[in-house]
């Protein structure tokens, strides 16, 4: 398989495994799509880290696949091929990206889908496919432009140039740059420390956050008011108010 699940304490690490360049052929894609589908039902997933390896996070297309596609072909992909990065975008649970090495095309598209993006000081970022004739069709064009702004991302996507990780860290592409041997340490940490928890408010956050960039603001503070309002109805509610109130903030335990 191209594409792992590994589980420990609540963390799911969704590896890429196809070296050397962990190339998204239409396989990778697919069982992307499985495995963001597997960790958003399995209950011992809290928390998710999407992760390439020591190395690169991943290249982008396999190029030579898509050349020996034309428009026909292109036409009935495109759907699967946008679904798969849908999929994980809308695990409802924490998603952090560990990327080292190249994160270009289709790889940066994949990292636009985390919640939060940690990147190696190796690390380079791109959406390329303008040098190709194309544009970003995993949702490049537009997961990019809402994260760090239209004319930022118009001059990325534009010029199609690559860049590095302080840079990716100035534009807001990346969350925080640490030592490339650090990087899926430090996303774990991150994944884990969320993995404790409130499982259901933290979904809850995630698609009220989502759902609102989506929108206009009324119907985002609908999304925001109904969730809010339902959580009343959880144990972790009744839990963490009452630890408040009992032993001061956060010191509540959600497992």
């Amino acid at each position: 398989m191209t594409v792992h699940l590994e589980v420990a304490e609540g963390v799911g690490t969704i590896r890429l495994d196809r070296p050397p360049m962990n190339a998204l052929d239409v396989a990778t894609q697919d069982r992307l799509k499985e495995l963001a589908e597997e960790a958003t039902a399995r209950p011992d997933v809290r928390a998710v880290v999407l992760y390439g390896g020591e190395k690169v996070f991943a290249a982008g297309a396999d190029i030579k696949e898509m050349q020996a596609m034309d428009h026909a072909a292109m036409v009935a992909r495109s759907r699967a091929l946008q679904d798969s990065f849908t999929a994980v975008a809308r695990i409802p649970k924490p998603v952090v990206a560990a990327v080292t090495g190249y994160a270009l095309g289709g790889g940066c598209e994949l990292a636009l889908c985390a919640d939060y993006r940690i990147a190696g000081d190796n690390a380079k970022l791109g959406q390329p496919e303008i040098l190709l004739g194309l544009i970003p069709g995993a949702g490049g064009t537009q997961r990019l432009s809402r994260l760090i702004g239209p004319s930022k991302a118009k001059d990325l996507i534009f010029t199609g140039r690559m860049v590095k990780a302080d840079e990716a860290l100035a534009l807001g592409l990346v969350d925080r740059v640490v030592p490339a041997d650090e990087v899926y340490t430090a996303a774990h940490a991150w994944a884990a420390r969320l993995a404790q928890g409130p499982a259901i408010a933290l979904r809850a956050a995630k698609e009220s956050i989502d759902a609102g960039l989506e929108t206009d603001i009324e119907t985002g503070l609908t999304v925001e008011r109904n969730w809010f309002a339902g959580l009343f109805a959880t144990e972790d509610r009744e839990r963490g108010m009452r630890s408040f109130v009992e032993e001061g903030p956060g010191k509540a335990k959600f497992l």
